[in-house]
């Protein structure tokens, strides 16, 4: 494992039942790093995410981040400590604007929350617009999230996750139900910002042109299991990853 590693999985396991979404699973990831986790349906991502950011408990192996192990913390607790999250499908709250669901973000990093509800509508009342204008949405702060389109929806979230001022954001399928022009241009967005600000980036994706034109390095799971790990060109041209994932090359004039 390297030394600038900002996360360290080692040998995690999980299991439901009979089915075993873990196997033994083992990565970091480095400081300012971005890797892509690809694989077919079932492969195991969303349960790594979800035992990264604290949902759901490992049966086994250990999580390190920030030289600490976080195993077991709830997810609040390892948001605090630095860790964001994105899902693939938006978590925001519709009854409130775009603004408010960021000022709830920012509310939560405090561990001495203000009790007056009153003080609530106010606090951070800049920073979170300041965030939402870095998302590219501050024009549609005091919208409600219920009236906003998906593609926005999206860029309040990755607001949200900033608002914890993470040095690991790990992001869900960030660009699913986008089109390719929006998928393009958010994840050239995520990409600059976790740039500017230092932060590792671990992400799951089923767009490959998504994965190829912005992962410096990039995990294949299946089954649970981690069966090739390296740059994209490597991976890509990997023939177990073609064989349980990717498909035979495409020859030319047969696109």
């Amino acid at each position: 494992m390297s030394e600038s590693a900002v996360l360290i999985v080692d040998r995690l396991c999980k299991s439901y039942g009979g089915v075993h979404a873990l196997r033994e699973l083992s990565f970091s990831v480095n400081s300012g790093e971005k890797v892509a986790v690809i694989g077919p349906n079932g492969a195991g991502k969303t349960t790594l995410f979800n035992v990264l950011n604290g949902q759901l408990a490992a049966d086994a192996g250990a999580v390190v981040f920030d030289a600490a192990s976080i195993g077991g913390l709830p997810p609040q607790t390892i948001a605090r400590r630095g860790v964001g999250r994105t899902f693939q499908v938006p978590a925001t709250f519709g009854s409130m604007t775009a603004r408010e669901n960021v000022q709830l973000a920012l509310f939560g990093r405090h561990t001495q929350l203000r009790a007056a509800f009153a003080d609530a509508r106010a606090f951070e009342a800049k920073e979170s617009l300041a965030l939402l204008e870095r998302a590219g949405i501050v024009a549609l702060a005091d919208r409600s999230c219920a009236t906003l389109a998906y593609g926005d929806l999206k860029r309040v979230e990755l607001a949200i996750a900033l608002a914890c001022r993470p040095r690991l954001l790990l992001m869900d399928e960030p660009t699913a139900g986008l089109a390719p022009s929006e998928r393009a241009t958010l994840m050239s967005l995520v990409v600059a910002l976790a740039a500017n600000d230092g932060v590792a980036l671990l992400f799951t994706e089923h767009d490959m042109d998504v994965v190829f034109a912005h992962a410096d390095r990039v995990l294949v799971l299946n089954r649970g299991r981690l069966i090739s790990a390296g740059p994209p060109s490597v991976v890509r041209s990997d023939p177990q990853v073609r064989k349980v994932y990717l498909g035979p090359p495409t020859l030319p004039g047969n696109a």
